[in-house]
């Protein structure tokens, strides 16, 4: 493989060592913060859901943050497929005005466009994702607490400042300005234990799941945080990748199952803010059963400018939209390698198959 490295925890090593990667194996599917850089799965997205998972009857957890709740939604609708292909289309072709002078759009006209367009996105089709016969979707937010409570131009970044020092001590001091929210589907039980950071389950309905969603999606000072969602506590709600950026979990309740991880770089990172704590970046316990799917480093070298498309794209490109979009898409085109490579290594012999798994 040149495109795809694959990667396992010490459980996970010894079940695909005895049994291969089976799909009823799978029993939780995490999906991580990163805005544009989770472009890159969706041909990894594409085939899982829509052709490897297909033939399987069991239930699979769809945990999910920010761009990475918008795709795991995705895949609980009816046409998964071309909603995926849909959904990488509308993120591409996004676009912005600047007001004058600025580099930057207002958080107030990104929200309102964002909002928007999941309205166009999901709009008439919630009951499909809510109703799922055998995905159990999750979507994380982050609600503020105290100095949190509402959003507010000198609160709210006293606020973050507050909870960055915490998050430096301990990350669970972190709880005290910022709790995990989950919104999951009506019976789904968390596939991951919470005693790790302050949190609140909450059902999801059709009266909560767009403010869910755009609340998870919801970067601060790049958006504007949704307030007092529909049967949660109320208060002020951001991106779910502030608490859980790489979705760091306790994965132990899937076990004898495995967590299959589609993502853009080997670190599983816990938090938004632990981003530049480099000795939180490496792996634990919590992911003993956990398979994860990333570029290599050389392949991503390979790709437009080097590197997998990101936010900052939207500055430093400006309101050259096409450009950015071009670039964008031959990322995308690009990342059917990785698709192809995992579908390949599926097919290999017990030997060779795990000749290609690395440690985690």
């Amino acid at each position: 493989m040149t495109a795809l490295r694959i990667y396992a925890g010490p459980a996970a090593r010894e079940q695909i060592r005895q049994h291969g990667l089976r799909p009823a194996d799978v029993r939780v599917i995490p999906g991580a913060a990163g805005g544009p850089k989770g472009l890159i799965l969706g041909p990894l997205d594409r085939f899982i859901f829509g052709d490897w998972l297909a033939g399987s009857t069991h239930e699979v957890h769809l945990v999910g943050a920010s761009i990475g709740a918008w795709r795991l939604a995705t895949a609980c609708l009816n046409d998964k497929v071309a909603a995926f292909e849909r959904l990488e289309h509308d993120y591409i072709h996004q676009s912005y005005e600047l007001p004058p002078g600025r580099k930057r759009p207002t958080a107030e006209h990104v929200s309102e466009r964002f909002g928007q367009s999941l309205q166009d996105f999901y709009g008439g089709r919630i009951g499909e994702v809510l109703n799922h016969p055998r995905w159990r979707l999750h979507i994380l937010c982050s609600r503020g607490r105290h100095m949190l409570g509402r959003e507010h131009g000198l609160r709210t970044p006293l606020g973050y400042l507050g909870a960055a020092l915490a998050n430096a001590v301990h990350r669970k001091a972190m709880g005290a300005w910022l709790e995990r929210v989950v919104f999951s589907v009506p019976g789904a039980q968390l596939p991951f234990r919470s005693d790790d950071y302050r949190t609140r389950r909450v059902e999801l309905n059709a009266a909560n799941f767009m403010p869910a969603l755009q609340a998870s999606c919801s970067i601060p000072f790049v958006l504007k945080a949704i307030h007092d969602i529909a049967g949660a506590p109320p208060g002020a709600y951001w991106d779910g990748g502030i608490i859980d950026y790489h979705l760091h979990l306790n994965y132990a309740p899937a076990r004898p199952g495995l967590v299959l991880y589609p993502h853009f770089q080997k670190a599983v990172v816990p938090g938004w803010l632990d981003k530049a704590l480099k000795w939180r970046h490496k792996s634990t316990a919590f992911l003993d059963n956990v398979v994860l799917l990333a570029p290599s480093p050389e392949w991503v070298a390979s790709l437009p400018h080097g590197r997998l498309p990101d936010r900052n794209d939207f500055v430093r490109y400006g309101t050259d939209h096409a450009a950015r979009s071009a670039v964008w898409t031959e990322a995308v085109r690009r990342s059917q390698e990785l698709a192809a490579e995992f579908a390949q290594w599926l097919a290999l012999g017990p030997d060779a198959r795990m000749r290609q798994v690395e440690a985690l």
